[in-house]
């Protein structure tokens, strides 16, 4: 019980540190949603400097980096199609991070727009979106 306390504890900083992220809107959102926007590259979260955090996607391993790079949680993904993915957490550095190693997301792509993509993840009960930026190469 322990466990699921602080998980809900982390998804509210979470969600509560998401807010100014939320900003960034989806004035024509692509249609369809472009889902495999998602399964390769280096994304940012926006009004977030990328040595808080960026994440990288190559080959079904998601990998985000905080604290300058220092410290990461790596996960596999797992597509259940195009815009649905289960992220299974393998490797984490940081000890105090309340995400543990097994811990499964599972993702839904809910819109795209230009290099914008809006996740919705789920955890046990938890809910939350994230805005993700992908960088142009």
């Amino acid at each position: 019980m322990k466990h699921l306390n602080t998980i809900s504890a982390a998804l509210f900083m979470l969600v509560f540190s998401q807010v100014k992220s939320q900003k960034t809107s989806f004035d024509k959102p692509d249609q369809p949603a472009k889902c495999k926007n998602i399964r390769d590259g280096k994304f940012l979260r926006a009004n977030y400097p990328e040595g808080i955090w960026h994440m990288t996607i190559k080959d079904n391993v998601q990998t985000e980096y905080f604290n300058n790079g220092k410290d990461y949680i790596k996960s596999t993904l797992v597509f259940v199609d195009d815009c649905n993915y289960k992220a299974i957490v393998l490797e984490k550095t940081e000890k105090d991070d309340p995400v543990q190693i097994g811990d499964v997301f599972s993702n839904k792509i809910v819109e795209t727009q230009d290099n914008l993509v809006k996740v919705q993840s789920r955890i046990e009960k938890s809910q939350f979106e994230i805005i993700y930026v992908k960088v142009k190469k």
